[in-house]
């Protein structure tokens, strides 16, 4: 009878032990596209982004994908946003419903005529924060030239604490070809941007290396 109370003891200790640790955090990842000028000629490498963190996210995990175009900071250049069920047949489903979305979406897009960086950085960095995942990441498949509308205030810092930045495909200007320290110089801005809001920051122009976005 002893041996039966300490056994039904330690069982419940282990119940109650399990109900105070949470679920492991997921993976967040917020990828902005760029849409202004020539940027949307790339834009089938984009939907190939897609697919890859579709087919790597798993259950529980979070994704959206933004434009970025002449005012980013607005909930209406947020194309799709999910975070996916804990049940793989039903994750499953809403990831075929998010890739149709983002199909439609570069199907018929327009170029922007203003690049509002910053803008699409804030908004990612606050829907990761909302969301609450254990790791968070931007992904900015873009040129990385900010072209702001007059008016726009963005010359401000960026809470990026906790968040992992990576630039994808950072194609080069014309003007870049005439003088590389202006691509140079403009990464590494964005750089010191991003590391002193306490974020980290990445370049990844070979898309044959997209694997370590998830695997760092």
């Amino acid at each position: 009878m002893k041996t039966q109370r300490k056994i039904l003891a330690t069982l419940m200790g282990l119940v109650l032990i399990s109900g105070c640790n949470p679920r492991a955090p997921g993976h967040g990842v917020f990828l902005l596209i760029d849409t202004s000028g020539t940027y949307t000629e790339e834009l089938a490498k984009a939907r190939a982004i897609v697919n890859f963190l579709l087919g790597r996210l798993g259950p529980g995990d979070s994704f959206g994908v933004a434009r970025i175009d002449s005012g980013s900071f607005s909930e209406k250049d947020i194309l799709v946003r999910m975070t996916f069920d804990e049940r793989p047949s039903v994750a499953n489903d809403q990831k075929r419903q998010f890739k149709q979305q983002v199909d439609d979406f570069t199907s018929r897009i327009s170029s922007s005529s203003h690049t509002d960086i910053t803008g699409g950085m804030l908004q990612g960095v606050e829907w990761l924060n909302e969301v609450g995942p254990g790791r968070k990441t931007i992904l900015v498949f873009s040129d990385m030239e900010e072209d702001l509308a007059a008016g726009q205030v963005r010359d401000f810092p960026i809470d990026m604490m906790g968040v992992d930045v990576i630039a994808l495909n950072v194609t080069k200007l014309r003007s870049d070809n005439v003088d590389p320290r202006e691509y140079l110089n403009r990464l590494q801005a964005w750089e010191a941007r991003v590391v002193d809001g306490g974020g980290t920051w990445r370049v990844i122009n070979d898309l044959e290396r997209i694997e370590a976005i998830m695997d760092n």
